[in-house]
């Protein structure tokens, strides 16, 4: 069963009543705190009870809240009327220049100079914003350095693989060499040896070594002359002599 619609009217028991004002108020607080930190607004929250005692939330100051809207309550009226648009715009200048006085004054005590008109306090709070400007330019430079020597490691580490790498490519070129330096030797004590090496027999054509050699059969001589106990046609078969030629 669902709950019933409350009708929002003044309760009459002053104990209900009581005990409904501070659910309601602390529900009213803890929504300003939150619409403040989710949405990054500036919220002021006052609020007075029955009895007159104040409750109030501000995520900055409930001073700098009321400022603010009367600021802003009054510039509206003033545009809406156009006779006072000078006098504000003046009013402005001079809010502006106040400020710039006051900043101008400010960067020169953060810079050592005009320190005689503060007090000990003062000259504490002055430090204190001086130390932690400097511990902050000191973290962002040590992390400048830290990225920086990081950056260089990596260079250094790329430029040492490089070295191996070109270090095992002469490596392996040098033991190429060697193997052709090797061969080359081989190549010519085997050449020095057949220079040195003599066949026990040769045939030469008083030409060239190397030519080819032809046989051929010329023609037979036959002796005239006819031995004893032999005719004049008769040939012994010793007589005949076949001629060989080479070329």
């Amino acid at each position: 069963m669902g709950r019933g619609k409350i009708v929002i009217r003044r309760i009459d028991n002053s104990t209900s009543r009581q005990v409904t004002f501070s659910k309601r108020k602390s529900g009213l607080l803890k929504k300003a705190k939150e619409l403040s930190i989710l949405c990054d607004a500036e919220v002021g929250l006052i609020v007075f009870s029955s009895t007159g005692r104040l409750y109030d939330y501000a995520n900055t100051s409930v001073k700098s809240v009321i400022d603010r809207f009367s600021k802003l309550r009054e510039e509206h009226h003033q545009l809406l009327n156009p006779t006072s648009e000078v006098k504000f715009w003046q009013r402005e200048a001079a809010s502006l220049r106040q400020q710039l006085r006051h900043l101008e004054e400010c960067h020169r005590q953060l810079m050592g100079q005009e320190l005689s008109g503060l007090k000990a306090k003062d000259l504490q709070n002055l430090e204190r914003q001086l130390e932690m400007s400097l511990k902050g330019v000191r973290t962002k430079k040590n992390q400048i350095f830290d990225d920086e020597i990081k950056e260089l490691n990596q260079k250094g580490n790329l430029i040492h693989q490089e070295n191996i790498e070109l270090y095992n490519k002469l490596d392996l070129i040098g033991k190429e060499n060697e193997g052709l330096q090797k061969k080359i030797y081989e190549a010519r004590d085997v050449n020095r040896g057949n220079k040195t090496f003599q066949p026990p027999y040769s045939i030469s054509n008083a030409h060239d070594l190397h030519a080819p050699i032809h046989l051929q059969l010329s023609q037979p001589h036959i002796q005239t002359q006819p031995g004893p106990g032999l005719k004049k046609d008769e040939v012994p078969a010793k007589a005949i002599k076949l001629g060989l030629q080479l070329h």
